[in-house]
């Protein structure tokens, strides 16, 4: 966790005391990530690698949730654990660590945490996962135990269907499923953001996300975009997204971003910013909350292109994905150190002016360490 991050509330302008409390629900399993780093090349098969880094940290969704959490949204997750150490560790990492409201959560009493290895070498990575899918709540659920007496049962939540008010939601979309929770949220007043992953099917057929037609924003990669829209060239492809969901954004990796707003037919391009890599893991989910940040705050389409690149361009400068996700104090630190570098174009540098008027005036010296070794040490 980020300890010196500055208490800064990007929605503070605009809290009113009617507002939800929740600025942004999300649902999803969470994972023990065990990440690899420092490795010269893939593992081969018949031989031991040593790796240079390591650390451990809760992953799947909990990437998405740290990453909102940090950037200053109150954030609910609703989520299952397993009753063992790796679910009492991410339990307590998220909710003590981050301040995660995990009042939706609960833990599945005989059930193992998922396990995500992740090995990070030459830019990209290489994952292995194993896991079950998590049974239903049946009537209790408790939270992860601290250390000290048993927690004691409460009711189950309605997990999670029934999500809390809230002013945002984040849902994954795949090819022939339907999350009742989706309506509920977008009927409820919460703008819907979404992703979406590979096709297995290999149809990409838009027709085949059903909550699609509850969402605000859509942000699929270029090569998911161009597929989903039988386009050529990833721009046409967010125009042609436009079509579907008021805002439609398009990653376009080392390239940057794309958006289009469908509403008013408002266009903005903002270029990659370049960085040494050292893990990409959360890269997205990053660049999903910095955008989710933005909109929630009313900022410009250009602007929220910008500070999502730069939230996951941040992130891939160190190992994991919950573990990377900047704070405002790691933002404030890069944007104090780039206006020194004399190198710097004066026109690049004024695409992040609008940071000006939210961070503190005086920041810590960059670069600045976010990520705790692993599951063992205490602070």
């Amino acid at each position: 966790m980020s300890t010196d991050t500055p208490g800064i509330d990007p929605l503070q302008a605009l809290r009113a005391p009617r507002d939800p409390a929740c600025d942004v629900f999300l649902t999803g399993p969470v994972f023990l990530d065990i990440i690899f780093t420092g490795l010269d090349s893939a593992p081969v098969r018949g031989t031991e690698s040593w790796a240079r880094g390591m650390g451990s940290s809760p992953g799947g969704v909990a990437n998405m949730a740290t990453a909102l959490a940090r950037l200053g949204l109150r954030t609910s997750l609703a989520a299952a654990f397993g009753d063992d150490h790796y679910g009492e560790y991410c339990w307590d990492a998220l909710e003590q660590g981050e301040g995660i409201d995990l009042s939706m959560s609960h833990t599945v009493p005989g059930w193992h945490s998922p396990v995500t290895v992740s090995m990070a070498y030459e830019g990209e990575r290489t994952m292995v996962s194993h896991g079950h899918e998590a049974p239903a709540p049946t009537g209790t659920a408790a939270p992860a135990s601290t250390g000290t007496a048993a927690p004691t049962p409460a009711p189950a939540p309605a997990f999670p269907h029934c999500p809390p008010r809230a002013r945002a939601a984040i849902a994954s979309l795949a090819p022939g499923r339907s999350e009742p929770w989706v309506a509920t949220a977008a009927r409820n007043g919460a703008m819907v953001f979404a992703d979406v992953g590979w096709d297995e099917t290999g149809r990409w057929d838009l027709d085949a996300l059903p909550d699609l037609a509850h969402c605000e924003a859509f942000l699929p990669n270029a090569e998911e975009a161009m597929r989903y829209t039988r386009t050529d060239c990833p721009r046409a492809a967010a125009h042609a997204l436009a079509e579907r969901v008021p805002l439609a954004v398009v990653t376009l990796g080392a390239e940057g971003a794309y958006a289009v707003d469908g509403r008013t037919g408002a266009a903005a391009a903002v270029p990659a910013i370049e960085v040494e890599a050292l893990d990409p893991t959360g890269a997205g989910d990053v660049f999903v909350a910095g955008f989710v940040t933005g909109t929630l705050a009313d900022w410009p389409l250009a602007d929220r292109l910008a500070f999502a690149g730069l939230t996951a361009a941040l992130s891939v400068q160190e190992f994991g994905g919950s573990l990377s996700a900047p704070g405002w104090a790691e933002i404030a630190a890069w944007w104090q150190l780039i206006r020194t570098c004399a190198s710097q174009d004066p026109a690049a540098l004024e695409r992040y002016a609008f940071l000006d008027d939210l961070l503190p005036t005086t920041a810590r010296a960059w670069p600045l360490r976010r990520a705790v070794p692993t599951i063992g040490f205490r602070q």
